[in-house]
């Protein structure tokens, strides 16, 4: 199946900043891909270059296999949003989209479908410069949804929503994935794309660090470490590292054992009459599997800034 979005060796450089340096992946259809990275690893740029706003000195961008700017109509092809305060602040929310829609050949029938769509419908008649960020984020997505499109691509999508507005971005987002759409979702918030994104992009310093399903990451970050909470702290050491197993100790009544999966400690220690409270599997967070992978980029950035700054 061809990719929805697919960006082959890009490279960009702004003076002497490689922005970007030979990045490739591919956004797939049916499938949330998180994008991430930290600041300055290229993030933006790569969705600039995209949309066509950018041009790349080495490589290629496309969408459902052609360039942006080649497609007729292309709301209909890629909905974006990259800037929810995009917009002119005396217009109504309605007719931001009316003019959207009109430069696309789309009716007004669509229009009031993507603001109920968004819940706009009691915001929709006033002025979007008196919309809180939230607001703007509702208005940014149905401006992006207006051409009912395969391809979605969000910047922050979550920034300024409530926890009910969150709620609804998540199940707007696996909504238009399960319809088979390809999704790109660029975000700083783990938290959110670990309960929303099934796949993940990240990058640093404009290259591509990794390109993995959401849960491969996690299993990775992992690392099949299992904690074991007992009040008989040095008989439970003793026994699981005659059986093979690498224990540490994090406090009190706590360990650390790696070496031997969850059940097969169970059963050590229960042969050896070893009392404890807990033994559970560690499961990392996205955010400790991204912050290890993006250790080294975020490390030469401080450098870099560090440097520039002396």
């Amino acid at each position: 199946m061809e990719p929805s979005i697919e960006v082959i060796g890009l490279r960009k450089r702004f003076g002497s900043t490689q922005a970007l340096d030979g990045l490739t992946f591919a956004v797939r259809p049916g499938q949330i891909t998180g994008f991430v990275g930290p600041n300055g690893a290229g993030k933006s740029t790569t969705m600039r270059v995209i949309l066509g706003l950018d041009a790349v000195d080495e490589g290629t961008a496309l969408v459902t296999g052609r360039p942006y700017r080649s497609l007729h109509r292309p709301l209909t092809h890629l909905g974006s949003l990259l800037d929810a305060a995009a917009l002119q602040p005396s217009r109504t929310g309605r007719n931001h989209l009316l003019w959207l829609a009109h430069s696309q050949g789309l009716g007004v029938r669509r229009v009031d479908e993507v603001i109920e769509q968004a819940g706009l419908q009691t915001a929709a008649r006033r002025r979007a410069g008196g919309y809180s960020l939230g607001m703007r984020q509702r208005l940014g997505l149905a401006a992006a949804m207006l051409g009912d499109p395969p391809v979605l691509m969000l910047d922050e999508p979550f920034n300024g929503l409530d926890p009910e507005g969150i709620v609804w971005m998540r199940g707007l987002l696996r909504s238009l994935a399960g319809q088979g759409r390809g999704v790109l979702v660029s975000s700083h918030l783990m938290s959110e794309l670990q309960d929303t994104a099934t796949h993940l992009v990240v990058i640093g310093r404009g290259r591509l660090v990794a390109d993995t399903s959401v849960a491969e990451l996690i299993g990775e970050a992992s690392g099949g470490r299992v904690t074991v909470r007992t009040a008989a702290r040095s008989e439970a050491t003793a026994v699981l590292a005659g059986a093979g197993a690498t224990v540490s100790s994090s406090d009190a009544g706590t360990l650390t054992v790696s070496g031997l999966a969850a059940e097969a400690i169970v059963a050590v220690l229960t042969r050896n009459s070893v009392p404890f409270a807990e033994v559970s599997a560690h499961r990392a967070s996205l955010e400790e599997a991204y912050m290890e992978l993006t250790r080294d980029s975020v490390e030469f950035v401080a450098a870099a800034t560090q440097e520039s700054a002396s």
